[in-house]
């Protein structure tokens, strides 16, 4: 009996030190074919959730590099930069700014706001993103042309925590519309003219049981939107994991990621 009960505790102190050491500082690269021919052969990048802490410049570096070595046309960014609402525990934005600018994206680096960049309540922080070559989409979409091809990325901002509006969003967008937005949560209300639909926000509950899923998702759909590619009504989705994690600073059978988009 005495040997269960041991072989239990350092089996719940090897789990332990996995979520809470490990595998939050893990990064993964997960991969989407997606079919549009009219964009074949362009590549995009997707990444969300950074929620960098005030000692995590080692983790911004990593991410930048393994970003970089995917050689996108186009980076995507789902917002959540700063870490809770306190942005003197969190990572300087500025120097967060500056790293994600040396990104070889030779095509763009777009962005949304998150919900906890609005909480935060620093009007400044979409000045600083834009000041180092971040395009931040509030209600409002780009034209990016690619090789020839054209795309439209529509920033639609967080259900959240802002006031989305997606008719302003794609005001004026044609065919090979992007729908950018921090929560999945906005994606019933996109219309079916949207042929992808970019979030995060979810994190993909963090925590993965086995046969049961994610313990919590911070959405009104529950589970619904969890993590991964999401069709509904011909309608497709990605939600990433993210990179950081909030509140609870654990990550288990729900690793850390980055999204990579290649059009055929």
């Amino acid at each position: 009996m005495k040997i269960k009960i041991v072989i239990a505790v350092i089996a719940l102190f090897l789990l332990a030190v996995w979520a809470i050491f490990i595998e939050p500082n893990l990064l993964f690269v997960k991969h989407y074919r997606i079919k549009n021919k009219n964009l074949c052969g362009i590549r995009i990048v997707f990444a969300a959730d950074f929620h960098l802490r005030k000692n995590q410049e080692y983790r911004l570096k990593h991410v930048i590099k393994k970003i970089n070595e995917q050689k996108p046309d186009i980076l995507l960014l789902g917002g959540d930069f700063i870490d809770g609402i306190s942005l003197e525990k969190s990572f300087s934005l500025p120097k967060t700014a500056i790293y994600i600018s040396k990104i070889n994206a030779p095509y763009g680096i777009y962005s949304v706001v998150g919900n906890h960049e609005y909480w935060s309540e620093d009007i400044s922080l979409k000045e600083i993103l834009v000041k180092h070559g971040i395009n931040v989409l509030s209600n409002e979409n780009r034209l990016i042309k690619v090789r020839g091809k054209k795309l439209y990325v529509s920033g639609v901002e967080d259900s959240f925590s802002a006031e989305p509006d997606i008719d302003k969003a794609l005001k004026n967008t044609g065919k090979n519309v992007i729908a950018l937005t921090h929560s999945p949560d906005i994606f019933p209300k996109v219309p079916d003219s949207v042929f992808l639909t970019l979030a995060g926000h979810t994190h993909g509950g963090q925590v993965h049981i086995p046969f049961y899923g994610a313990l919590f998702i911070p959405s009104e759909f529950g589970k619904r939107y969890s993590d991964g590619l999401i069709i509904e009504r011909n309608k497709k989705m990605i939600v990433t994991r993210g990179i950081g994690t909030s509140t609870i600073h654990i990550r288990f059978n729900c690793p850390p990621e980055i999204v990579v988009i290649d059009f055929e």
